[in-house]
This record gives structure tokens, C-alpha cells and sequence, in this order.
């Protein structure tokens, strides 16, 4: 099972330098995986979640394909919608190559209403529009003249129009931030849709919060507790058949970002305990 790391490419600490130093950490502590999120215009429902400056996606993990030489770089998520098919399988592509094929398209239909008035893209049309990208994209990669070789396709969402949306064009479930029992009921809903497609189950690469307490959490997402109930998380993970797991240390407050040194002492501690355990 793969393990990756969700890197703040926004927020008051975040500048260059920092996502270098983000990149090397994850790099260095033998992570398999670095994602970033993505967001166009910081409206004022996106600043209360994501505030500025935010680093686009496509241009932050270019830079940081620079300074990095093995782990793959990807998106959790794209916001489908808000870029033309031929520009989003364009960028995919080259990021591809000039990486040496590190590259993943993590994609989703979106949520901020206000950025996509900002943008003008109708917000009832989004999960229309992220299966039209989607298929666009896909086609446009078969263009030899893409040079996009095999860039695997991630899909976020829980609802059954997002579970379709995996089942008949992903190659893998992308499930954001869910509970234990959200991730078992709505795997079970996912085998379910699949069955009735008669199509195989996608690959399962979940992105799950990773806040380290002293003590047990009762009532609690995946990847919060101890470090016992967070290694548990991922060993039930790995059990349910996920291929990567992408770990999102940020839980909210923007001056987290100020303060890296604070994650990255945590997900050292995962590494570290990941390694004993002899799991990925």
C-alpha cells in the first residue's frame, strides 16, 4: 500500500521555499506519495477554508518536480470544472513527462458556490461538466502528440452520482476525510454500483486526516487518535483493499501553516512506526 502526503500549498506560511522544504520532508521520510489541493479564485467561502495566497496546483507541483526525484505528485482534487478539457489534459500531460511519468489526476465536481459565480460555470452543471472533462481528457491523452503515457485518473465524492462517476471512468475511489463507518458503508455502496454497472471495482485510495492526539478518540474521522488507533486506521485500510492512502495533516487553522515542523514531526512518527510494522 502506498503512502502519501497531502502538502498545504496554501495559507499565511506558505511561499516557495516552504513547499520546497514540504517536497524534501516527504521525499526524505520515504513517502510514496505528494498531493496538493486546488482552488482559482479565493472567494469568500474558499477563504474560510483555504485561505491565501493559494498556489495553483499545475504550477506548484511543476516546481516541485524539480526538487524532487522519486515520489509521484498528483492532485486531491482538480476542480473539474473550472478548466477547459484541453487545457487540464495539456497540463496533465506535460507534468507527466517533465516529471518522468510521477504524475496523478486526482479530479472532483467542486463545492464553493461563490468561486463558481467568480468563474462563471453554472454550479448545477458541475458533476455534468466533470464527466464530460473526464472523457475529453481521457481521449485527448490517446493524441500521441500528448506524450501523456499512463497517468492514472483518482475521483473524489461520496454521494451515488460520484460513485458512478468512479465506477464507469476512474481508475481509483478518492474519498476525502470520512469516518470509519462512512468508509465501510460507502465502500459497500461503491461494490454495489459496480455490480450493477458490471463493471470491477475501482482501486481505493482514500485521503484521510492525520491529527495525532494523547489520548484515544472515541467519535472520530480516520487518522485522528493515537498513534495505535492511526496505525490501526491504515492496517483496516490496506485490509479493504486500499492501494495508497494520502495523509492530510492540516486540520483547519491557517496558521498551521506557519508551522510545518509541527506535521512534520507527525508524519515522521507514522513513518517511522509504518516501517516497524513492515507496512508500506
Amino acid at each position: 500500500m502506498l503512502i502519501g502526503v497531502n502538502v498545504p500549498n496554501f495559507g499565511p506560511g506558505t511561499r516557495p521555499e516552504v513547499l520546497r522544504d514540504w517536497a524534501r520532508t516527504v521525499e526524505g521520510l520515504g513517502f510514496d506519495l505528494l498531493m496538493v489541493s486546488d482552488h482559482v479564485a479565493i472567494t469568500p467561502d474558499v477563504a474560510a477554508v483555504y485561505p491565501a495566497p493559494f498556489y495553483d496546483p499545475f504550477t506548484t507541483l511543476s516546481w516541485l518536480a524539480g526538487v524532487t526525484e522519486r515520489v509521484t505528485l498528483g492532485t486531491t482534487v482538480l476542480i473539474a470544472p473550472y478548466r477547459h478539457p484541453l487545457l487540464v489534459a495539456r497540463m496533465a500531460a506535460n507534468l507527466n513527462d517533465l516529471s518522468g511519468g510521477r504524475f496523478v489526476l486526482g479530479v472532483g465536481i467542486g463545492w464553493a458556490r461563490q468561486e463558481f459565480a467568480a468563474l462563471g460555470v453554472p454550479f448545477h452543471r458541475r458533476g455534468a461538466l466533470t464527466d464530460e472533462l473526464i472523457t475529453t481528457v481521457r481521449e485527448a491523452w490517446r493524441d500521441d502528440g500528448y506524450r501523456a503515457g499512463d497517468i492514472p485518473v483518482w475521483i473524489g465524492g461520496h454521494s451515488d452520482g460520484a460513485l458512478r462517476r468512479v465506477v464507469r471512468l476512474g481508475d481509483a475511489w478518492h474519498p476525502l476525510r470520512q469516518t470509519p463507518d462512512d468508509w465501510q458503508a460507502t465502500l459497500a455502496r461503491l461494490k454495489e454500483i459496480a455490480a450493477d454497472e458490471g463493471r470491477p471495482v475501482p482501486r481505493l485510495a482514500p485521503r484521510i486526516l492525520l491529527r495525532l492526539t494523547e489520548g484515544p478518540v472515541a467519535d472520530r474521522r480516520l487518522g485522528e487518535g493515537t498513534l495505535d488507533q492511526v496505525i490501526g486506521d491504515l492496517e483496516r485500510l490496506r485490509a479493504d483493499g486500499a492501494e495508497a492512502v494520502v495523509l492530510d495533516t492540516f486540520s483547519g487553522d491557517p496558521e498551521e501553516t506557519l508551522h510545518p515542523e509541527r506535521a512534520w514531526r507527525m508524519l515522521a512518527g507514522v513513518r517511522e512506526t509504518l516501517r516497524d510494522k513492515e507496512i508500506r
